[in-house]
């Protein structure tokens, strides 16, 4: 689940707990270009406060008046759109003739706001279902790929738990790896076994584990919102680890290393029966070129390459570490370029 999305529901929930009248707004359907997407929620209280986002800022505009204005009063679901006509579209930040459709849900304890975050947080991929005349909530468990539905007036959401970031050694770059995915709102698990490197270690809101590594990713159930990234140059500690998360679901598997390094990283692999299928899921040497030289500057090479990989990004769109790093004018960088 994106942050953002994460963030509205529980701000919805406190606002709940507190006796707030409040609502979530869904973005349900758009036409021609739209600042924000289908699934994109708000949440707001009765008093215009407002967490998350549906657009550039004008519809929120518009919907903080009318809640100032007449209070919160709507008791059922309601489904309202914006930017109908060119003025509407004008005025509201949409391109002209655009226009984006919303779901608008008053909410309570009723609402399942608390059992959806719970169940979020044991990483349950779940579908929503609202049903629009009456206002009733119900969860269930989604498929993988599932996307948001409106049929028969049942408004269903798909809601996917945190995505997650298990980090193989707690050296300093695996330091400033965790705190930039923890920023960008990743689960951060760091796994290390050696008792040197684990002293001194105290990054709020990151897990630390002792453990064998190989045992770690076998132990998490590693899933589609899943990334391992080994960082130790340790063979004992990477390569088990790697070998199993090549075998999951993980949606990112990286080992830190130069392109020798690497060889013979995927040489030793292919002694423990992986296929060629599954070694070239194996993203090393590890990042995006971006110049990078230090420990913090690496952390951000590897989380843009997990981020490209996340979003979808070709990888033909993606500028190759390894395929970079040669000075221009060399045969290999020249190999690379064609």
């Amino acid at each position: 689940m994106d942050s953002i999305d994460l963030e509205v529901l529980k701000t919805a929930s406190a606002w709940i707990a507190a006796g707030r009248r409040c609502e979530l707004i869904t973005v349900i359907k758009t036409w021609g270009s739209s600042p924000r997407p289908i699934g994109a929620t708000l949440a707001m209280c009765d008093d215009g406060s407002v967490v998350g986002s549906v657009s550039g800022g004008c519809i929120e505009d518009d919907l903080i008046e009318r809640v100032r204005r007449l209070g919160i009063t709507r008791t059922i679901p309601e489904v309202v759109s914006y930017g109908i006509s060119a003025d509407e579209a004008h005025r509201f930040g949409l391109p002209c003739g655009g226009t984006i459709e919303l779901a608008i849900e008053p909410l309570s304890s009723a609402s399942a706001i608390d059992e959806l975050l719970a169940r979020l947080e044991a990483h349950e991929l779940l579908a929503r279902r609202l049903d629009l005349a009456t206002g009733a909530v119900t969860l269930t468990a989604a498929q993988a790929g599932a996307v948001q539905l409106l049929a028969d007036g049942v408004l269903t959401t798909v809601h996917g738990p945190r995505w997650r970031l298990f980090i193989i050694g707690a050296g300093q770059l695996s330091r400033f790896l965790a705190q930039i995915a923890t920023a960008m709102d990743y689960h951060v698990t760091v796994c290390d076994p050696r008792e040197e490197y684990r002293s001194g270690w105290n990054l709020p809101g990151v897990q630390l584990v002792h453990m064998m590594p190989d045992d770690l990713v076998l132990e998490s159930r590693l899933d589609h919102r899943s990334a391992v990234v080994a960082l130790t140059h340790d063979p004992k500690l990477d390569d088990l680890a790697l070998m199993e998360a090549l075998k999951s679901d993980a949606f990112y598997v990286g080992a830190i290393g130069s392109r020798l390094n690497n060889a013979k990283r995927r040489e030793r692999l292919r002694q423990f029966d992986l296929s060629n299928e599954q070694l070239a899921r194996l993203h090393g040497p590890i990042g995006l070129y971006i110049g990078s030289k230090t420990p913090s500057e690496i952390a951000i090479s590897i989380l843009a390459e997990l981020t490209a990989v996340k979003n979808g990004v070709p990888a033909e769109l993606q500028v190759r570490h390894a395929a970079a790093l040669e000075p221009a004018g060399t045969e290999a960088c020249a190999a690379a370029l064609t």
